[in-house]
């Protein structure tokens, strides 16, 4: 079977099992089939692309199962016009599809492999509105205005509440928070004025924050 049958199969499956959870947004849908995961997965996991389970990468990192990466795009309502910032770019998947979906995408991450991998992806695939830099991000981008979107792939101890500056009026944030039982849990935050509105979602695999670790990396 040839890469773009693999990756055609893939693709399928995964969107009758998104329809089966209520996933069915035609232009989320739509830049996901442009992004092609192949390209953002290690070469031995290539026939693992689609799989709903996490997949190992660079630095000890992990991207998600494509299904809980759609999952959060999906409750992330992005649309076009809108600024994104993603704080952990990994493989870079999700700055990819978000990038057909947004106006302009800003994705930071702590480790320089990362960053210049996912950069080099971005520009095969030719996504000249997105910026990718290497920071720790736990504080976000101050100094780069506000943004209609934020989504967090490392979990805060407690509700990042900062980030409220860096939000529009009416924007939302998506971010893993780590419980007291030790597990992580996925939550969603609208800003309504100056104040966020949080609503728990779903558990996540993510782990906590490690300050300072972009200066070294």
């Amino acid at each position: 079977m040839t890469a773009a049958m693999v990756e055609k199969e893939g693709f399928a499956a995964l969107v009758l099992r998104l329809r089966a959870e209520g996933i069915s947004d035609i232009d989320l849908l739509t830049a996901v089939e442009q992004t092609p995961r192949s390209l953002f997965v290690p070469p031995q996991f290539a026939d693992k692309a689609y799989s709903s389970r996490s997949i190992p990468i660079e630095c000890g990192s992990f991207m998600e199962g494509v299904d809980f990466a759609v999952r959060l795009l999906d409750r992330l309502k992005v649309k076009p016009g809108h600024r994104v910032l993603e704080i952990g770019t990994g493989s870079g998947f999700m700055t990819g599809v978000l990038s057909r979906l947004a106006e302009r995408v800003l994705s930071i991450d702590r480790y320089r492999t990362l960053t210049e991998n996912a950069h080099a992806r971005m520009e095969k695939l030719q996504r000249l509105n997105v910026v990718i830099r290497q920071g720790d991000g736990r504080s976000g981008v101050p100094g780069e205005g506000t943004f209609d979107r934020i989504i967090c792939t490392a979990a805060f101890k407690e509700t990042p509440r900062f980030y409220a500056e860096q939000l529009v009026s009416g924007g939302t944030m998506i971010a893993p928070l780590m419980q007291e039982n030790g597990t992580c849990r996925m939550v969603q935050l609208g800003k309504v004025g100056s104040r966020f509105e949080r609503e728990d979602l779903f558990e996540a695999p993510y782990l906590p924050f490690v300050e300072n670790t972009a200066s070294f990396l």
